[in-house]
C-alpha cells in the first residue's frame, strides 16, 4: 500500500480562524433568536435543529477539503481562495436542490421514504464505504487523467492564487481549478444527503435555506480550525452516521410517530456531545497513564 500522504500546511489557528468561527456561530444562534421572535418558539427549534444537523454533516466535507489539498499539494495560502469560491459555489447549488425537494415533497408524498431510505444510505455510506470515498477523491485529483482533463486543458504547475494560466499561449487549468472542481462535485454528492436529512426536520424554504448558508459560511474557517483534529476523532463519522439514520428513520416514520423539533435538538445534539467524548477520552487516558519503567 503507498505511503499516506502528508497533510497540507494550514494557517495558524492563532490567525483569527477561532474567532472567525465563533462569530458564525454567534450569528447562526442569534438568527435563532429573531425566528423564535418573527416565527415562533417551534420555527426556532427547527431551526436549531436543522442548523447543528447541518454543522455537523459539514463536517464530512472537511475530510474532502483535506484529501483534496493533500492530493494535489495545495499551498496553504491557497486554501481559503479555493475554500471561498467552493462555498459560493455550494451555496448557488443547495439553493436549486431545497427548491426542487421542498417541489417534489409537496407534489409527490411518497417521496419522503425514498428520501428517507437515502438519508440511511448515507449512514451506512458513512461507516463502511470511507476508504471507497477517499480513492475516488484521490483519484479525481490526478491531475492529468481526472475527468477534468477531458472537458479543459489542465496543467500540473501551480500559478498562485490563479484557477488558470496561459501555456504556449493556450488558457489552461492549474492544479487550483481542479481542487475547486473536486470540492464542488463532491459537495453536489453531500447535497444529496443533507438536503433530504434538514426536510425530515423541517419544510420551512426559509428554515433550511438559512440553516444551510449559515452552516456554509462557518465552514471553511471550521476547516482551518479542526482539519488537524479529525484523526483524534476516531468515532466521529460514527457519530454523524447515528445522525443520519436518526433523521432518515424520522422522514420515513413521520407518518405514524411523530419527533418534535425540540427533541430532535436533543437528540443531535446528544449523538455529537457522546461521539466527541468517547473519541477524546482513550486518548486522555493513553496521556496521562505512566508508562512502565524498564
Amino acid at each position: 500500500m503507498a505511503a499516506r500522504k502528508a497533510k497540507p500546511a494550514v494557517p495558524s489557528v492563532a490567525s483569527g480562524n477561532v474567532i472567525r468561527v465563533a462569530f458564525w456561530i454567534g450569528v447562526a444562534l442569534a438568527f435563532g433568536v429573531w425566528v423564535a421572535v418573527a416565527r415562533g418558539a417551534t420555527a426556532a427549534a427547527e431551526y436549531y435543529a436543522a442548523y447543528l444537523l447541518e454543522l455537523s454533516l459539514s463536517v464530512d466535507n472537511i475530510f474532502v477539503f483535506v484529501i483534496v489539498f493533500s492530493e494535489l499539494h495545495i499551498p496553504a495560502e491557497s486554501q481559503r481562495r479555493v475554500l471561498a469560491w467552493g462555498v459560493t459555489g455550494a451555496l448557488v447549488f443547495r439553493a436549486v436542490m431545497i427548491i426542487a425537494g421542498i417541489a417534489l415533497i409537496q407534489r409527490f408524498e411518497w417521496i419522503m421514504y425514498p428520501f428517507g431510505a437515502l438519508i440511511l444510505f448515507a449512514a451506512w455510506r458513512m461507516l463502511f464505504a470511507e476508504e471507497r470515498e477517499r480513492r475516488v477523491v484521490a483519484g479525481a485529483c490526478e491531475v492529468c487523467s481526472t475527468w477534468i482533463a477531458r472537458v479543459v486543458r489542465v496543467s500540473p504547475v501551480l500559478d498562485g492564487h490563479h484557477f488558470w494560466r496561459r501555456e504556449g499561449g493556450r488558457l489552461v487549468a492549474t492544479p487550483l481549478f481542479v481542487a475547486l472542481a473536486v470540492i464542488e462535485t463532491t459537495d453536489i454528492v453531500f447535497a444529496l444527503d443533507s438536503v433530504p436529512a434538514v426536510l425530515a426536520i423541517t419544510r420551512n424554504p426559509l428554515i433550511v435555506y438559512s440553516s444551510n448558508v449559515l452552516a456554509m459560511f462557518g465552514l471553511r474557517s471550521l476547516y482551518f480550525v479542526v482539519s488537524d483534529a479529525l484523526d483524534r476523532l476516531q468515532y466521529l463519522r460514527h457519530g454523524l452516521a447515528a445522525v443520519l439514520v436518526f433523521t432518515g428513520a424520522k422522514m420515513i416514520g413521520s407518518e405514524w410517530v411523530h419527533v418534535s423539533p425540540g427533541v430532535s435538538v436533543g437528540i443531535i445534539g446528544l449523538v455529537l456531545s457522546v461521539t466527541i467524548a468517547v473519541s477524546m477520552w482513550p486518548r486522555r487516558i493513553r496521556t496521562t497513564v505512566p508508562r512502565p519503567r524498564p
